[in-house]
């Protein structure tokens, strides 16, 4: 699939007659989500900490490329642009999945109700098409039952339905490195079918040197009912991202001396990657009566992957090669029950569901001769296999209580065959088996109509990826010794709306977790992975979101975390000693997100805003050794709106980092070279506009 459009077409929205436009209305106070229990609740009775980006927030003057623009408004969550697309976002969520190398783990992504989280536990956010978003939803901490195999929690991002009647929008965008991103989103209905279809290309030349990317989307939803009882959706994605550069990280003096270059070895063995997925899905719905449905999911995916790294891999003899290459099928089927009661005159909410789902993975390594693919070092099939079973009971016991008790089962099979045999490289097949039970309890109290205050518990469990198991330290074929992370994580927490203006939640945590998987080595992209001690986490979250007197909107996030290990071991080769009490590398011990919005009303349309971020230092290994400092970076944004006819016509500036600040925007935990550092861009701008029209 290619897209080659220019976005020198949208800019005929600034040509439209200034009329003055409504502004969208602001984010409900008490937002409607799924996440957390699979169906319609608002998020203010949910025991849980769980948090919605609207889709006017995540394109209200933001040029819709990444969830990490929007996701610092989450309390809780650490969202980093590494500047790097062929390593994808750095997100965490109170800590886990933080000492990712690539993609995201420790966090379950879906769109649409479909796993983007392979039954491994890795995901990548990528194929998400923010252009037909309708909402995020971000759930953190292991509370909810109905998702298996990760910690951190779970983030959806959920597309938007097709309307009555059809409408076209065009959008895009350019600003600074060469970057540019044009789209365009078709809704509407046909006969009974509603549909949604939304495709775009984004490109730039990277901030740094050889960090260059192109990536193609396109997101298809449809939904039709075949009777009034059934409702069918269907869904399919594609990502395209051909040649990729990997810029690596850069070493502490690399950084100090010139933020935007790359290291040498980026460029001897032009580290790039390749992708190309395609994902499709249908679920079905089915209400046999007011109190019982049905709810039916099924999907499949290809993902082909051509990744150099930075070496050549061919010494050793058992070097599994410089270039990784996999071809990977996926898919899974899901269904849940649920039942409307009473139990002892309180009404009672009973789900009972399954999950099988199955990966199958050709990887293959060759070397990487300068760039140029070699010869073959590597030829294996490895196979996970995953099948849960769970069962949550919601139940309002009395008037102001109601509570949640959820158990799920977890069995995950891990199989490799390794067809790479040479008197030099033994048979390197094996198998490992996983198996978890992990309890839920929440408790609500309805203080009042505005107010409820909430305690819940919940257990973790989090397996080795494939991506952690590549690779053995001592030899050969896959790390078959990693263990399975597992924690128990208590919280309590208040929601409270004010004069339903104001809505305002706070959180406190307790996480222990045992057998962390963390980094041991990592040189070139490649990188082994080990079990450490216990580690700890303690923390406090604050959300408010307000409307203020004069126009003005404010949304302010803020985080505490001690993030710790608990105990001490070794790390790397040669081994070395990491200290009890040492910091979780990775994570920010502090972060602050404020934004402050005017809209006046008048003036074509005029808006406004101002975003303040905060985020504390990050160490770069597990020995605390170094660390990327706190940083506090400011944006400016502002827009216009016009309605002529039945077009809507909006343009927006922005300007990020707008006093110029040298941060890095992550850290590559535990780089045996001592590239641990990813530097953010300096002052940068963005401009963009589009076109809605009902046809």
């Amino acid at each position: 699939m290619r897209i080659h459009w220019r976005v020198g077409t949208i800019c005929l929205a600034f040509l439209s007659t200034p009329v003055w436009a409504q502004a969208e209305a602001p984010v409900p106070l008490e937002p409607i989500v799924v996440t957390a229990t699979r169906h319609e609740e608002r998020a203010f009775d949910v025991p849980a900490s769980v948090d919605i980006i609207t889709g006017t927030v995540i394109r209200d003057g933001q040029p819709a490329v990444n969830i990490s623009e929007t996701l610092p408004r989450v309390p809780g969550v650490f969202a980093a642009n590494r500047q790097n697309y062929a390593q994808d976002l750095q997100i965490s969520s109170r800590g886990f999945g933080a000492r990712a190398a690539f993609g995201v783990r420790g966090v379950r992504l879906y769109q649409d109700g479909i796993p983007v989280t392979m039954p491994d536990g890795q995901g990548q956010t990528g194929s998400f098409s923010l252009l037909s978003a309708e909402r995020i939803e971000v759930l953190r901490g292991p509370f909810s039952t109905l998702y298996g195999n990760a910690s951190g929690g779970v983030i959806s991002v959920f597309s938007e339905s097709g309307t009555p009647e059809p409408a076209l929008t065009l959008s895009g965008g350019a600003g600074s490195y060469d970057m540019w991103t044009a789209g365009a989103k078709l809704r509407g209905t046909a006969g009974n079918v509603g549909y949604v279809a939304a495709v775009s290309e984004f490109q730039t030349d990277g901030y740094r040197d050889h960090s260059s990317a192109r990536r193609d989307l396109f997101n298809l939803k449809l939904r039709f009912d075949p009777t009034d009882a059934t409702h069918v959706t269907l869904i399919g994605n594609y990502q395209y991202q051909p040649e990729t550069q990997d810029p690596l990280g850069l070493t502490r003096a690399q950084w100090d001396t010139n933020p935007r270059q790359v290291d040498p070895s980026a460029l001897q063995f032009d580290t790039r990657k390749t992708i190309d997925q395609t994902q499709g899905g249908v679920a079905v719905d089915h209400q046999f009566n007011p109190d019982t449905t049905l709810h039916v999911a099924s999907y499949v995916g290809r993902r082909l992957i051509r990744q150099y790294l930075a070496l050549r891999g061919e010494v050793p003899a058992t070097s599994s090669g410089g270039v990784a290459d996999l071809d990977r099928d996926f898919g899974g089927v899901g269904a849940r029950v649920s039942w409307r009661t009473q139990a002892l005159g309180g009404p009672l909410t009973l789900t009972v569901g399954a999950d099988a789902d199955r990966m199958k993975e050709h990887r293959q390594g060759f070397v990487n001769n300068n760039g140029v693919l070699g010869a073959l070092r590597r030829d294996e099939d490895d196979t996970v296999r995953s099948v849960d079973a769970y069962a949550e009971a919601e139940w309002r016991f009395a008037p102001a209580w109601a509570a949640t008790v959820g158990v799920r089962s977890s069995v995950v099979n891990y199989d490799s065959d390794d067809h790479y045999v040479t008197p030099a490289n033994p048979d390197d097949s094996g198998s490992r088996k996983f198996r978890n039970t992990s309890p839920v309890l929440g408790l609500v109290f309805h203080a009042t109509p505005d107010v409820n205050l909430y305690a819940s518990y919940g257990n973790g469990f989090e397996t080795p990826t494939f991506a952690e198991m590549a690779y053995n330290p001592t030899g050969t074929g896959l790390n078959l010794a990693l263990n399975p992370a597992t924690s128990r994580a208590v919280e309590v927490g208040i929601k409270t709306v004010i004069a339903q203006k104001h809505r305002i939640n706070a959180a406190l945590f307790h996480i222990d977790t045992d057998d962390e998987i963390v980094t041991d080595t990592a040189t070139g992209g490649r990188t082994t992975f080990k079990n450490a001690s216990k580690t700890r986490r303690n923390g406090a979250e604050l959300l408010w979101d307000g409307e203020l007197p004069a126009n003005l909107h404010a949304h302010v996030a803020l985080t505490y975390l001690r993030a710790v290990f608990v105990d001490s071991f070794t790390t790397g080769l040669p081994p070395l000693p990491v200290a009890s009490g040492n910091k979780l590398p990775g994570v920010p011990p502090q972060q602050a997100y404020g934004e402050l919005t005017w809209t006046p009303g008048r003036w074509g349309g005029f808006n406004t805003g101002v975003e303040v971020q905060y985020v504390g230092k990050l160490y770069v290994n597990d020995r605390n050794t170094d660390a990327a400092p706190a940083y506090t970076v400011t944006n400016l944004r502002a827009g216009l709106a016009q309605r002529a006819g039945r077009a809507t016509f909006t343009e927006f500036v922005r300007v990020n980092n707008v006093f110029d600040r040298r941060y890095a925007g992550s850290v590559i935990v535990g780089d045996t070279n001592g590239r641990f550092f990813e530097p953010a861009p300096g002052r940068n701008w963005f401009i963009g506009a589009s076109i809605d029209v009902a046809i």
